[in-house]
């Protein structure tokens, strides 16, 4: 619970409006009530901003005019509200300790002001370090570190030789560290590759609930600083992804695979092995990345739903496509 005014200096604002209504929460500007904070970060919702009911908006100074409350305006409306969310955060704290029932290796080292909950596993060799929350039933391999600040949620999974950086968000159900996929053919079958690797993870890493993340073979998995990866994604062993890369739900990016700086990625997109993705490439949702990217910009592929009649019309024309085109070239050449 903030005043307005309290509200204003925590972000760093200006504001209109009466210093001392009290704001509670937040919520969208079509259903705001008198005691919520509310934004808006497009025009298409102008519409919805001439009739809030909030207490107060945060929104981009071209629009403080059409503002029938208070205002807090600011330049990146989005960003100011990313940080206003963390205010009015209630996921419960973490108190330093390790709960009876966790099994803490003696040869593990915990800092004193970590918390390590109910049946949590810290085997020999890992380093847990200052205010970091291993939630209950997470295991933690040998000689794996979790950063100082870092948060990890129930029954996730480092395995060893895992290292997670600072201020890092580990989700649900998550593995770190699960063999690569690799094997090779011979005559008796698949012949297990030993993954000898192991995985980095930068800081600032939010990784979502049931992603897996593979070891590398012989060199490490690598994800860089300011990465976002959302739940169910799987990223192969030896893959790099360069700093501050969004990764929507459902996308699988095979091994080797090597993917820049500030690139997106939307939700089911594939991405094959052995190839590099330049920075600032943008690729939208269910795109097959097949070859490497090297000029940025944003790609797509994929095929947009439609009538089933008419789909199975296109799919038909599809598979002619090949006859079409000797018959093109031959008419070309007459």
């Amino acid at each position: 619970m903030y005043s307005l005014a309290e509200l204003a200096v925590n972000l760093g604002l200006a504001y209109s409006g009466q210093a001392d209504r009290v704001i509670t929460g937040l919520a969208p500007l079509d259903s705001a009530g008198p005691d919520q904070l509310s934004f808006i970060a497009d025009k298409k919702y102008l519409s919805q901003l001439a009739v809030t009911r909030a207490a107060a908006v945060i929104l981009h100074p071209d629009y403080a005019d059409q503002c029938p409350v208070a205002s807090l305006p600011c330049t990146e409306p989005y960003v100011m509200f990313a940080r206003a969310s963390r205010l009015f955060d209630r996921s419960p704290e973490t108190k330093p300790g390790i709960h009876p029932s966790a099994v803490v290796s003696p040869d593990s080292v915990v800092h004193a002001s970590a918390s390590v909950a109910a049946m949590a596993v810290i085997e020999a060799g890992a380093v847990i370090e200052e205010h970091v929350s291993i939630g209950a039933g997470v295991f933690v391999g040998s000689d794996s570190r979790v950063g100082k600040g870092s948060k990890i949620y129930p029954n996730a999974v480092l395995y060893h030789d895992v290292h997670l950086g600072e201020s890092c968000v580990l989700h649900a159900l998550a593995v770190l560290g699960s063999d690569g996929f690799g094997f090779a053919p011979g005559d008796a079958g698949w012949e297990k590759i030993y993954q000898l690797g192991g995985v980095r993870i930068g800081d600032r890493v939010e990784i979502g609930g049931g992603c897996t993340i593979d070891r590398g073979a012989l060199e490490h998995t690598v994800i860089e600083d300011g990465v976002i990866i959302d739940n169910q994604v799987h990223i192969a062993h030896n893959c790099r992804i360069g700093k501050n890369t969004a990764i929507a739900a459902c996308c699988g990016v095979a091994g080797s695979a090597k993917i820049g700086a500030n690139c997106t990625f939307g939700g089911m997109c594939g991405v094959a092995g052995h190839i590099e993705i330049c920075d600032n490439a943008h690729f939208t949702g269910r795109s097959m990345v097949t070859k490497s990217v090297s000029e940025p910009g944003s790609y797509s592929s994929g095929i947009p739903a439609s009538p089933s009649r008419e789909w199975r019309k296109n799919a038909v024309r599809f598979l002619q496509l090949e006859s079409i085109y000797r018959r093109l070239v031959k008419l070309e050449k007459q």
